[in-house]
């Protein structure tokens, strides 16, 4: 996500690719991420407990989104889920603030044959009021908004370029989390274990990380959204730095992907949960 030009070619027949970073919170996203980009999918995408946390929200936002739908996907990462929306005729306008991912959901939308239907845009969730609407809806998955300090502010944003009954689904990292206390405390890292819970969020590679509870984020969209649907996103199962376990245990692991989706609403899994899958729809 740094100011400028991107530093790459433009691959023949790729997705549109254009480049609009401006303030200050894009362009550290952007260089807290880049350097991330390359290793992504095979450090969490490709990874058991990555394919089945994606495949649980994938599932919802194949229910909302139909085919001719046009949607908007804040911090669209490497491409993953924009391309599970094209492969289903939903076109997608994927945003990030980072360069390096941006080159990646690129090359994997252009791997794809998508780039009829899928737009992406280097561009930060401060900046998303550059776009034209409106859109049938909106997402961002696993953490992006994490990432953002005025949620009201992007809720109002959304709410002028998203249309009426149009749904938007953010899944976030919640601030307690059962199976990351139990990691850090095994490991003897007692301040890192409640690191969710400081007042003011975390700082990392140059970003505050805030951790916002479901009703925190609620109300910071209401104005413009009514809430429909409140699910866990990594409840039962573990957070990805239990990768290694779970890879020696997949029957188990494959249990508690199960039961998980069964209670995937029932208080307070939403709550205890990694990440949590808030579902808005535009009043």
């Amino acid at each position: 996500m740094t100011l400028g030009a991107p530093a790459f070619r433009r691959p023949t027949n790729s997705a549109v690719f254009q480049s609009e970073i401006s303030r200050p919170a894009g362009r550290r996203r952007s260089q807290g991420f880049d350097s991330l980009a390359a290793g992504y999918d095979d450090h969490f995408t490709s990874t058991s407990l990555g394919t089945l946390l994606r495949a649980a929200v994938q599932r919802r936002l194949d229910s909302r989104f139909a085919a001719g739908d046009r949607v908007l996907e804040m911090a669209c990462g490497t491409g993953e889920d924009a391309v599970h929306l094209g492969l289903r005729s939903v076109r997608v306008v994927a945003t990030d603030a980072s360069d390096s991912m941006i080159e990646q959901a690129c090359s994997k939308v252009a791997a794809a044959g998508l780039s009829e239907g899928i737009e992406t845009r280097r561009l930060a969730m401060e900046d998303l009021a550059s776009l034209s609407g409106p859109f049938d809806g909106a997402f961002s998955n696993f953490g992006g908004l994490n990432c953002v300090a005025d949620l009201p502010g992007l809720g109002q944003t959304l709410g002028d370029l998203v249309r009426p009954g149009g749904a938007v689904l953010l899944c976030v990292m919640g601030p307690f989390v059962p199976w990351e206390w139990a990691g850090f405390l095994l490991r003897g890292e007692l301040k890192k274990a409640f690191r969710r819970l400081r007042r003011g969020g975390v700082e990392w590679r140059g970003i505050t990380v805030h951790y916002p509870a479901p009703s925190a984020l609620r109300r910071a969209f209401a104005p413009a959204f009514r809430p429909l649907r409140l699910s866990a996103v990594g409840a039962l199962l573990p957070p990805t730095e239990w990768e290694p376990w779970a890879r020696t245990h997949p029957r188990l692991l494959a249990a508690l992907s199960r039961w998980e989706r069964r209670l995937e609403t029932v208080p307070p899994l939403p709550w205890l949960s990694d990440h949590y899958l808030l579902e808005l729809e535009r009043r």
